[in-house]
């Protein structure tokens, strides 16, 4: 397996070595509102290929997390009617970062504060390698997708839109 040694430890990546999961660590120069175009082009590595990890919110303020490529936007309609819910939206960050224990930009699906439901766009479940927030800012893991599925019970969704 391969864990290098000079990754931060995070609850991220404390929680995929827990797991057993292989996944390779991949630091960058973070840039405020950067967003998936900075890593993708820091990492040099396709945008879709690059996850980013949304914290939404329904009608109820029930927190979820949706799990989106790169150059896409989530049709947050669609999402709601794909999930049974009459309204979902982003949250707000300190919102985002009190469910998730994160800070906005280093937000990762795995080890989150409060558990919440994990929905991820179909079309990355058939990518060979996605790299995903490993719970800090300017930190990517790269892992295999199927990870999304066995770890973290994510269900998928068909709710992209065009970036």
């Amino acid at each position: 397996m391969k864990h290098p040694a000079d990754s931060p430890a995070t609850p991220a990546t404390q929680f995929l070595r827990k797991n057993g999961v292989t996944f390779s660590g991949h630091l960058y120069a973070w840039e405020e509102h950067g967003g998936t175009a900075v890593s993708a082009r820091e990492l040099a590595v396709d945008e879709h290929c690059v996850v980013k990890t949304l914290v939404m919110e329904d009608e109820q303020a029930r927190p979820l997390i949706v799990l989106m490529h790169g150059d896409r936007k989530v049709s947050t309609k669609e999402l709601a009617r794909q999930t049974g819910r009459k309204k979902i939206e982003p949250c707000r960050p300190e919102v985002a970062q009190r469910h998730s224990g994160y800070l906005v930009g280093g937000t990762s699906p795995f080890a989150t504060k409060k558990a919440m439901p994990v929905y991820v766009e179909r079309g990355i479940l058939a990518l060979p390698r996605i790299y995903i927030n490993g719970g800090r800012r300017g930190f990517l893991v790269s892992i295999a997708p199927q990870a999304l599925t066995t770890l973290l019970q994510a269900t998928p969704v068909e709710v992209a839109l065009a970036g």
